[in-house]
């Protein structure tokens, strides 16, 4: 549990220096022992919608470790505050911190919808499943009030072209009459992310996400809904959540989840500071541990960025949590399979027209 002191409703607990910046922007205790006297609030905690105006809005995914070719973020920066998020580095790119500004300066590009549309338009574009979000989660509260996501969904519905979402929010079930057209295609496949089965751990860890049991009914919706879903346990955090893997491995399969999926957490970039000093805040008791044994997963170091060996680890504890998927996917994911989706179709509708024959 976070102390009294703690910025409450965030995952960070400061704003890192932005590394292409020279200057940083620091809040002195002088400054924060005036505001206290005279009553007034340092630090607002708002969040901030800011409209972007990108030329492009797919991207493709260079990385061999990622399951994806192709990725669409309608939102740069994420609410939702996941301490461990390798998405707050790309924030740094935008001219903000990877720290808090990251949870709290929102950019949201209104255009996605009518730049993926020209896209699926062109000539030369050959279908490929497109993933909303391979960055930041596309049903982060914003979308609520913006609906991108779902304009897009009607988009690649339009066009008869393959989509895969990522998200541990439940306001995609407010899409559940697009996604069931879609998944009467085989166009659409889901991935819930769930990293843990404790709400106490759900609340320090990822503090504005839904909670575990309406994670799990999304999970259980969609599945009776005839739409594939596989479960992220990502990323796995030695101490912290490697003792859920079976137990949960065991309740999305009943929940009707078709495989799962896993990660282990490295701490890249920016990433580093602002995880260590969220654990020393919010776990002392644990945090040497925790740290050394991420560590101990990442050849001594807490990050490691080499293709192949930086999302599945190495050393002793990273063989132990590997094995430990491999033996949930054989109990309780041995006779299910994620259908691959259906790329035949869209050729037909570049124009947007429905045809019929």
């Amino acid at each position: 549990m976070y102390p009294k002191s703690a910025i409450k409703g965030r995952g960070a607990q400061l704003n890192v220096p932005n590394r292409f910046f020279e200057l940083s922007h620091e809040m002195l205790d002088d400054f924060l022992e005036y505001c206290a006297q005279e009553g007034e609030e340092a630090d607002k905690n708002k969040t901030l919608y800011l409209p972007v105006f990108p030329k492009t809005i797919v991207n493709k995914v260079e990385s061999p470790d990622v399951g994806m070719m192709y990725s669409m973020n309608p939102y740069q920066g994420c609410e939702h505050g996941c301490i461990y998020c390798y998405a707050r580095n790309s924030h740094e790119f935008w001219g903000y911190s990877a720290g808090l500004d990251f949870e709290r300066r929102i950019l949201v590009k209104k255009d996605a919808p009518k730049l993926l549309e020209e896209l699926l338009k062109k000539k030369s574009w050959k279908a490929h499943p497109i993933v909303l979000s391979g960055n930041t989660d596309c049903y982060q509260p914003a979308e609520q009030q913006f609906k991108i996501t779902r304009e897009c969904l009607k988009v690649f519905l339009k066009y008869k072209h393959p989509v895969a979402i990522i998200t541990k929010n439940t306001l995609i079930l407010r899409d559940l009459d697009v996604l069931k057209q879609l998944g009467k295609d085989n166009l659409i496949g889901v991935n819930v992310s769930i990293t843990s089965l404790s709400e106490d751990i759900r609340r320090i860890l990822e503090p504005r996400t839904a909670t575990i049991k309406k994670r799990l009914e999304s999970v259980r919706v969609l599945s009776e809904n005839a739409i594939p879903v596989n479960v992220m346990i990502a990323p796995i955090i030695p101490s912290i959540n490697s003792h859920e893997i079976l137990p949960l491995a065991k309740i999305v399969s009943e929940h009707g989840a078709l495989s799962i999926g896993h990660t282990i957490i490295r701490l890249n970039g920016a990433i580093g500071e602002i995880f260590t000093n969220w654990i020393k805040t919010t776990m002392p008791d644990r945090a040497e541990k925790v740290l050394h044994q991420i560590e101990d997963c990442h050849g001594g170091n807490l990050n490691d960025s080499r293709f192949g060996t930086r999302m599945r680890g190495e050393g002793k504890i990273a063989h132990q949590i590997n094995e430990t998927i491999a033996l949930a996917k054989r109990m309780y994911f041995n006779n299910k399979v994620i259908p691959k989706l259906n790329t035949s179709f869209h050729a037909q509708y570049k124009t947007g027209q429905y045809k019929l024959f």
